[in-house]
């Protein structure tokens, strides 16, 4: 295994670099912290730099060029995602369409939905949520009752989807939808739908960290062509997994890198609060130490990539490396900092600090979506050590 970079990727990583110094405007902690700043105004500011990057011929990296992809590789896809952090430039607004509609059209859809619906997804000019989770449906998302019922060359969708996220500024939504009652896993299909659609509602979800980045989407006899259709009918967990498996995806250098700068910023307010002690030391040494093994192993993936090997269980193995990771920092940080880590304000040296409360808050949501650590330790139970299945 090589674990150096090539010249050819040394040299796109380069022009990366280059080209973010010139075009991105100022970090994302700024755009976030201006007083005049709100969630729509941010939501747009994500879909201009996605944009953007679109337009420069950065995003849908590994994706073939006639669907409007640059025909590129993965490792440098994960290059692209490190730099972005590194730079911390914004997330793209339609994060879920391309992290996890585009593979599914990919793999899954047909040449007519991959033209009609990858380029504007790519362009930011249509932006997706995503219609898995259920009040009665989560972590167990066969458990679903979303139905949908074939009436002639339509889909007639009833039911209720929520935790779905952008769903307030989406134009479309994919969903699992229920089409056998008899078949748990079987009778479940995967389905485009507008969410201006008669008889779709969204309604924005207040969140604990004071956001709505949330959704909850309503659907009453909502008509949806059959052409809509990703794949065959019943073929829906199928797909969804295929989603799911790009959602966990190989991330560890990006989030590596964005942790590392926030223990970086950490260390200095501990050392403006006074907090310079043994203990504190030993909790920071410990943070960078796990944030180096998750880095380590992001360029092992990466080298894994390059030798043309795809991910399989390491990406549960990954997903509960970092969102475990993620908490424990978080807890930390408050636990150092005190009453300091409750604050919003500018430091002494006029850097912006984290907003230490909203991250710890934030933070339990990375153990939950694209499924929680527990389903995630039983995936890495069943196949990667053969351990028995749980009596039920």
């Amino acid at each position: 295994m090589d674990l150096q970079l090539t010249e050819q990727h040394l040299k796109f990583r380069d022009e990366l670099r280059a080209w973010l110094r010139a075009n991105l405007p100022r970090p994302w902690h700024e755009e976030v912290r201006d007083p005049h700043a709100t969630e729509d105004s941010l939501m747009h500011l994500r879909r201009q730099w996605q944009r953007k990057l679109y337009e420069a011929g950065y995003l849908g990296m590994d994706w073939p060029r006639e669907w409007g992809g640059r025909g590129g590789t993965e490792v440098e896809k994960a290059i692209l995602e490190n730099e972005l952090a590194e730079a911390d430039a914004p997330q793209i607004l339609n994060s879920l369409g391309i992290g996890l509609l585009g593979p599914a059209l990919i793999h899954h859809g047909s040449e007519a939905q991959r033209r009609r619906f990858i380029p504007p997804m790519l362009a930011a000019d249509e932006i997706w949520c995503q219609g898995f989770s259920e009040p009665g449906a989560g972590s167990d998302l066969a458990s679903l009752r979303t139905a949908a019922v074939v009436d002639g060359d339509d889909f007639v969708l009833n039911g209720q989807k929520i935790w779905t996220t952008f769903g307030p500024w989406a134009d479309w939504i994919f969903v699992l939808a229920r089409t056998d009652a008899a078949d748990r896993h079987g009778g479940i299909s995967f389905i485009l739908c507008k969410l201006d659609t008669p008889g779709v509602t969204v309604r924005r979800l207040r969140q604990i960290t004071g956001e709505s980045e949330f959704g909850e989407v309503f659907f009453e006899d909502a008509r949806v062509p059959r052409e809509n259709l990703v794949g065959q009918i019943g073929e829906g967990w199928r797909i969804a997994m295929t989603v799911l498996a790009y959602e966990r995806g190989a991330m560890s250098l990006a989030y590596a890198t964005r942790f590392g700068r926030d223990i970086a910023l950490l260390a200095a307010a501990c050392k403006e609060y006074g907090r310079t002690d043994a203990a504190t030391r030993e909790k920071l040494a410990r943070l960078l130490v796990e944030n180096e093994v998750m880095r380590a192993n992001g360029i092992r993936t990466l080298a894994n990539f390059a030798d043309g090997k795809v991910p399989g269980p390491e990406s549960s193995i990954e997903k509960i490396f970092w969102s475990e990771f993620d908490k424990r920092f978080r807890e930390t940080a408050l636990d150092i900092l005190g009453p300091g880590g409750q604050l919003l304000r500018t430091s002494s040296a006029a850097r912006p600090d984290v907003d230490w409360a909203r991250e710890f808050l934030w933070s339990r949501a990375g153990t939950i979506y694209s499924g929680s650590s527990e389903i995630q330790r039983n995936i890495v139970a069943k196949r990667v050590l053969n351990l028995p299945t749980e009596g039920r």
